[in-house]
Formats: structure tokens, sequence, C-alpha cells
């Protein structure tokens, strides 16, 4: 019973600790800057990550597959903005240099998001890229974003994969399959979490400019999708509840995305905030930046110290 006691105290520590912090480092402003890069990625992002899947399934069956689970997350209204989103992303140029220079666009903007999601990471672990790196230093974040992006075509087609040999199974076995229908809807469930988080454990591992281990890295990106997975279903029932289409009109579709996009920087934020205090407890050693990162002081940090000073001195009078 008092170990128990313990651990409920040291999670409540951890809790509050993660959510100071997440407030100290601005974490709302972090999600809804995020939320603004995003919506202009989405386009491009879903173009590269269909283009990946679809070297095996073909275009077509991704963007029906990628319909499906985007309804189930926002709803139909958000559905349809995001096929408006992806076919206007989707016409390149045509003509050999102007063929060149939209793919070129294309990439660039797929790369926003996961450049402004690292610079926030950094501020959360508080790093930042050494001065003066040049173009060296830049072209090293975009082919880092850019390998994200990678990332999470190659993790959207295993999706793909795991959801279509559950569906050609369902079919085959016909009736034989109908009783364990639970347990297939289970193996998706299943499959999803560990695929978001994968993801997750990528963006925490290798975005930000710092050295963490993968003990915590791991750590982070369950209870990050946890939180994902619950608000998942929390926002989905708020999304169907709330009446935007009376109050934005046509607008409507789009405040949605923004809305799922917001909520889900929130819920990154929250679990990278986790990872830095998790560590910060139950580690040893000082938080060390990479090869191309400095240690800087957060300036919530610098405040509480002047703080604890200032007090440290009336008392000493």
């Amino acid at each position: 019973m008092p170990n128990l006691k313990h651990r409920l105290k040291v999670i409540k520590e951890i809790t509050y600790k993660t959510y100071d912090q997440f407030l100290d480092d601005k974490g709302f402003k972090m999600a809804a800057a995020l939320s603004y890069y995003a919506a202009f990625s989405l386009g491009p992002l879903l173009i590269i990550c269909i283009s990946i899947a679809g070297f095996i399934f073909g275009e077509e069956a991704v963007r029906g597959e990628l319909s499906s689970q985007i309804t189930y997350l926002i709803g139909k209204e958000g559905a349809e903005m995001v096929e408006i989103i992806i076919k206007g992303a989707s016409n390149l140029t045509t003509g050999f240099i102007a063929g060149i220079i939209s793919l070129i666009l294309l990439v660039l903007g797929s790369l926003g998001v996961f450049v402004e999601l690292q610079e926030s990471l950094n501020i959360i672990w508080g790093v930042e890229p050494k001065p003066g790196r040049g173009i060296w230093g830049f072209l090293k974040t975009r082919v880092t974003s850019f390998s994200m992006v990678i990332a999470t075509g190659f993790l959207m087609m295993i999706s793909l994969i795991i959801n279509t040999f559950i569906g050609l199974l369902y079919k085959l076995l016909g009736e034989y399959v109908n009783p364990a229908f639970p347990a297939t809807e289970i193996i998706n469930l299943v499959s999803s979490f560990i695929i978001i988080t994968l993801l997750f454990a990528f963006m925490f591992k290798y975005l930000p400019d710092v050295i963490i281990s993968w003990r915590y890295v791991w750590i982070g990106a369950v209870i990050t999708s946890i939180l994902f997975s619950v608000g998942k279903y929390l926002i989905g029932l708020y999304l169907g509840n709330s009446s935007y289409s009376s109050t934005y009109g046509a607008a409507a579709s789009f405040i949605i995305i923004f809305i799922w996009i917001y909520y889900s920087g929130i819920i990154l934020f929250l679990g990278a905030e986790f990872t830095h205090v998790y560590r910060s407890r139950y580690s040893n050693s000082k938080i060390e930046p990479d090869a191309d990162g400095i240690i800087v002081p957060k300036v919530s940090e610098l405040i509480k110290k002047s703080m604890e000073e200032s007090l440290s001195k009336n008392k000493n009078k």
C-alpha cells in the first residue's frame, strides 16, 4: 500500500510538472503556430504520402482509404475539404521546367510543418541550432524534415497493408469470421496505435537538436499515443455536436481541420513535455545537445531563478 501511494504521488508530480512546463513553454501558442503551418503543408504532405503508398496499392485505392480514415477522424465535412486540398496540390504544372519547379515547391511545402515542429521541440528541450551554420545547416534541417515526410508515408503504407490484410481475411472467411469481428476490430485499433507510436517516437528522437535515449523516447511516445487515442474519441464527439456549419458557413470545413490539427499539436507537445520531465527525473546525466545544437536557458527558468534570488536577498535583509 505505501508503494502504491508513492507511485500515485510520483504520477501526480510528473503530471503537474508536465503541464507546468507546457504552460511555461507556451504550448498552446506553439500548437496554434503548428496548426497554421500544417494547414499549408497538408496538401503537399498527403500527396507525397499517397505517392509512396501508391507504389503498392495504387493511388486511387490509397486516396479512398485515406478519405475513409479522415472521415472517421474529423467527419464528412473535414474529409471533403481535405480531398479538395489534395486535388489542388496534385495539379502539377505541365512542361519539363515548370514541372520541376512545381515538384520542388511541393517538397518544400511539405516540410513547413516539420520545420516548425523541430523549432518547437527545441524550445521544449532548451536547445537551439548553433549559430553560423549557414547553407549547410539550412539544408540539413530540411533533409531531416523531409526524412520525417518519407517516414510518415511509409508508416501510412504499413497501416494500409494491415487494413487491407484484415479486410481480405474478413472477405475470405465470410460468415466464419462474423463472430470474431470484434477481434479484427481490436487488431485494427492495436495496429493503428503502434503506427502512431512509431511516428511520435521518430519525431521525439530525430527532430530536436538534443541527444535522447530510446528508453525515454519510447515511454514518451507511448504516453502521447494513449493521450492521442483517448482525445481522438473526445474531439470527435466535440466536433460531431458543434454547429460549425451554422456559425462559419462555407468556412466550417476549414475551421474543423484547424481545430483537429490544433488539438493534435497540444497532445504532441504535452507528450514531448512529459518525455522531457520524465527524462529529467530519472536520468542522472545532464541534457546534451547533438553536434548541431547548443543548450540555451529557458526564459521561464531564468525568471524563476531571478525570483528565487530576489526572495533569498529579501530574507537575508
